[in-house]
């Protein structure tokens, strides 16, 4: 019997490739990366994945995906929208520029929206199908030197809703993740800062998260032990979210 078919993009590292080599085990990994071939083919390697170079803020790149997965893979079974950026410099709300808003905004958030989009009228038409929005508490913890990245991970948070409430009549589940401070390429120049904080008491739980942490969570979505949790929130941040006086 073959493998139901999982779409992951963003895969050739980080988050995206943890949720990857956790998924491979009961999965035929569809994995996309966008400029990291050396990366996607140790995945490719390790995993038996199979990668896809792709831009998920293109358009035409979406739809050159699409129709290779249609026609070399099989349906897809569980998307997980990981793909996204942090911004190319830290700059303050007031001097920030447009070209970098343009940018995250097309990545972070038009391209899994639409990518969903385009997705979730096969598995609508299919009456079955998963859906997985890895978000960030970006989105709903400002930061005033990555606005352009907060903007854009809370407009993706609203997709994911919006998706859920549209899906859930259709059998297609829709989740959302929302990782802490997770170690990955993206913080290793502020990494040294984030265990400082994180020692100081900034998480309930005094580690930084780790890759296997958000695949664990895909994985309990995967297996279906979330299929009446339609449009859940899933805080995977060491118990960041909590308010506490």
């Amino acid at each position: 019997m073959p493998k139901p078919v999982a779409l992951v993009t963003g895969a050739s590292r980080g988050i995206g490739r943890g949720i990857a080599i956790e998924l491979a085990r009961t999965h035929q990994v569809v994995a996309t990366y966008r400029g990291n071939r050396e990366a996607a083919e140790s995945l490719r390697e390790a995993t038996g994945a199979e990668i896809v170079q792709s831009d998920i803020g293109s358009a035409a790149d979406r739809f050159s995906l699409l129709a290779h997965v249609a026609e070399h893979i099989g349906p897809i079974d569980l998307l997980v929208n990981n793909a996204g950026i942090a911004p190319r410099i830290r700059a303050d709300i007031l001097e920030a520029g447009e070209e970098s808003f343009d940018e995250l905004i097309a990545t972070n958030l038009k391209g899994p929206h639409f990518l969903t989009q385009a997705v979730a009228r096969q598995m609508a038409a299919r009456q079955t199908g998963r859906i997985v929005f890895i978000t960030s508490i970006s989105a709903f913890t400002s930061s005033v030197n990555r606005a352009d990245y907060c903007i854009s991970k809370a407009g993706l948070s609203m997709s994911a809703q919006t998706f859920a409430a549209r899906l859930a009549p259709e059998g297609v589940l829709v989740f959302e993740i929302q990782p802490g401070i997770i170690r990955t390429d993206m913080i290793s120049k502020v990494e040294a800062v984030y265990e400082e904080k994180i020692a100081g008491g900034l998480l309930p739980q005094r580690r930084m998260g780790e890759a296997s942490d958000i695949a664990k969570a895909v994985r309990a979505i995967a297996d279906g032990l979330l299929d009446y949790c339609a449009g859940q929130v899933l805080n995977v941040d060491g118990g960041f979210h909590l308010r506490t006086l």
